[in-house]
């Protein structure tokens, strides 16, 4: 593409030039410098709209005012900019860690956008005498060591399994291993050489421990030699069941590479494979990792804002034709915003060319030399077609259950005989009361719009100052507190009521429900009553209507009773999990503690009893919770860096 005027015209979308805040605007794009930076758009409500980087800024900024967009996207996006701020870095890494960290903290509306997902597991192997083999998710320290990240739990606990086969190391916590008197079913099964009650020397045990690290690094070749010329020391030294329990060894890892069906060599032994398609506004990418030569299994994404983002973002690119291909800027996309926050393999296999510039900006960050890959060989072509595959059946999946919620949605919205101004944002709310015996009352809210949940606009209510178990109490409060403020916003034209109000429950439910409705002036129509059916059975639930109109039964088969179903089930499950949280936090202090692996229970009464509650526990030093009965000094120090 070649490179534009500085001086900037006004576009066809732009208001008159004689507008004062857009010759404003205009003038600051002409003052800009041709320095790399970051760029942010804002609207008349000082809403972020864009926010991209550029080598040169006014070049990059002055194409998106100097074009005819028309009536696309951009154009709609161009006209709406009603100011711009602008950051200069000094390189191109830099403007690609800034403009992906504001991606993430302003969630603009015109940037491909993929959700920060929780953090990877790890296998851990820990520093002790006889080391414990564990499942780890959390931040990593120097003193124990760590393998992976794996996609998922299933690849780490299968490598685990995998270990246990060959190597035998325990995988017990160590309270357990300290206070052990004779071998587990572990032992008994052969997965495991009974280190707690020393069945096996310390010695042997770090061999073994040393043999499994090489496997997860991907020296299976080296591993088998050494093993084989071990079990030929013991054997020439007479040692003969030494020398079969190597040899034993030896065959069980066979089985294992036999299995895995994998074979590497040199830099391939760590990669990420990443896939991309994108079909009928969607996209996914599909990462796969290969750690030590062995493919631990793959983990779809799919990011929102693909429509607005792909179009704008081709707006304004200067330099390479190929990246205004969707399917490139969806996967350029994934790669700057996940791996800024996540460690990054020597290789990466792509299904698409990317900008080197990119994958040096990577290089530069993360202090690993990246390398890219796009048409590899042999075993990297096969994880790459599995990759793609994967990519294409996982986007398929998604299309099939949103078309299937769209028309639910419609059947819903025709059983009720509703005619809603856009059916693609028809939203609904569903309101459940938990409790328990009265206890730690509390209330959920859940949201559905465009066909799916949204779990970021659920709320929860603690319910005070009624009767214990007083469930329509309980939804008057939630009801009034929800929908008071909101009716006077939707009155004023600041806020958009829902087309529906669902509550779990019968007439007494749907009857509270309309007392507040009636106090708050909103139209009774929208409430709606879930209400079981005979015998409690699924399927078989009416819907009750707090403006006098008979009840309705859609029918076991319907699809919007599978919609309806669908939202009360998740609004029971909110409210269940809110409660049961609220009520431990009554009980026991309540605190991150429970979020903790290995502190159970047991473990957790005795440091609120100790410290005097979980703001004591938080306080406490590593040396202080360690003193504590049951509590070991790794796991002080892990439940020391969880509550700092």
């Amino acid at each position: 593409m070649s490179e534009h005027d500085p001086t900037p015209a006004p576009s066809t979308e732009s208001p008159p030039a004689a507008d004062p805040a857009r010759e404003r605007l205009l003038a600051e794009v002409a003052a800009l410098p041709g320095l790399p930076g970051v760029y942010r758009y804002f609207d008349a409500d000082d809403k972020v709209l864009y926010v991209g980087k550029a080598n040169n800024l006014k070049r990059r900024v002055s194409s998106y005012f100097q074009k005819n967009h028309g009536g696309t996207r951009i154009g709609h996006m161009v006209g709406k900019i009603a100011r711009m701020e602008t950051t200069v870095v000094r390189s191109e890494a830099e403007a690609l860690l800034l403009e992906n960290n504001l991606i993430k903290a302003l969630n603009p509306k015109y940037n491909i956008l993929f959700r920060d997902d929780k953090s990877y597991p790890y296998l851990q192997i820990t520093a002790h005498d006889y080391p414990r083999m564990a499942y780890y998710r959390g931040a990593v320290d120097r003193r124990h060591r760590y393998f992976g990240p794996f996609p998922n739990a299933w690849a780490v606990k299968e490598s685990m399994q995998l270990l246990q086969k060959v190597f035998r190391l325990r995988t017990c916590e160590d309270t357990v291993f300290a206070n052990r008197t004779r071998p587990c079913l572990l032992h008994q099964i052969k997965r495991c050489t009974a280190p707690c009650v020393r069945l096996i020397s310390e010695e042997d045990y770090a061999r073994d421990v040393r043999s499994a690290e090489r496997f997860l690094l991907g020296e299976q070749q080296e591993l088998i030699d050494a093993l084989q010329a071990q079990m030929m020391a013991h054997a020439d030294a007479l040692e003969f069941e030494k020398a079969a329990e190597v040899r034993n060894q030896i065959g069980a890892l066979n089985r294992v590479l036999h299995q895995q069906a994998v074979e590497t060599t040199g830099s391939d032994r760590d990669a990420d494979v990443l896939a991309v398609r994108v079909q009928g506004g969607r996209a996914c990418v599909n990462l796969a990792m290969v750690r030590g030569g062995r493919h631990l299994g793959d983990r779809p994404y799919f990011p929102t804002h693909v429509e607005e983002g792909t179009a704008v973002g081709a707006a304004g690119l200067e330099e390479l034709q190929f990246r205004a291909d969707p399917e490139v800027q969806v996967l350029e996309a994934f790669i700057a915003q996940h791996y800024l926050d996540s460690s990054v393999p020597p290789v990466l296999i792509l299904s698409h060319p990317v900008d080197k510039g990119l994958i040096d900006a990577l290089s530069q960050h993360s202090g690993v030399r990246v390398s890219a890959l796009q048409q590899p060989r042999e075993q990297g072509r096969a994880w790459l077609e599995m990759a793609v595959k994967g990519a294409e059946i996982a986007l398929a999946r998604l299309l099939a259950e949103e078309g299937s919620q769209q028309s639910r949605t419609r059947a819903l919205v025709d059983a009720l005989g509703l005619e809603p101004e856009d059916r693609d944002a028809f939203r609904i709310e569903c309101f459940d009361i938990s409790h328990t015996a009265g206890e730690a009352t509390q209330a959920s809210c859940v949201v559905f719009h465009h066909h799916r949940m949204q779990p970021s606009e659920y709320r929860r209510y603690n319910i005070e100052g009624v009767t214990p178990g007083d469930d329509y109490a309980a939804m008057r409060q939630v009801l009034t507190r929800r929908y008071s403020k909101l009716a006077e916003a939707a009155r004023a034209g600041e806020a958009r009521l829902p087309e529906l109000v669902l509550v779990d429950g019968g007439r007494g439910q749907v009857s509270m429900a309309r007392e507040v409705f009636e106090e708050l002036g909103l139209d009774l129509s929208l409430i709606v009553g879930v209400e079981k059916g005979e015998g409690r059975k699924v399927g078989l639930e009416e819907l009750v209507f707090a403006d006098g109109r008979d009840k309705v039964y859609l029918g076991r088969d319907s699809a919007a009773l599978m919609l309806v179903a669908q939202i009360r089930d998740e609004a029971h499950r909110f409210a269940i999990t809110g409660m049961r949280a609220r009520r431990a936090s009554v009980r026991t202090g309540g605190s991150r503690l429970e979020e903790i692996p290995g502190v159970g229970p047991k473990r957790r009464a005795r440091l609120l009893q100790r410290f005097g509650g979980a703001r004591g526990v938080a306080e406490a030093s590593v040396e202080d919770l360690a003193s504590v009965d049951g509590i070991s000094k790794d796991l002080a120090e892990q439940i020391y860096r969880a509550l700092h």
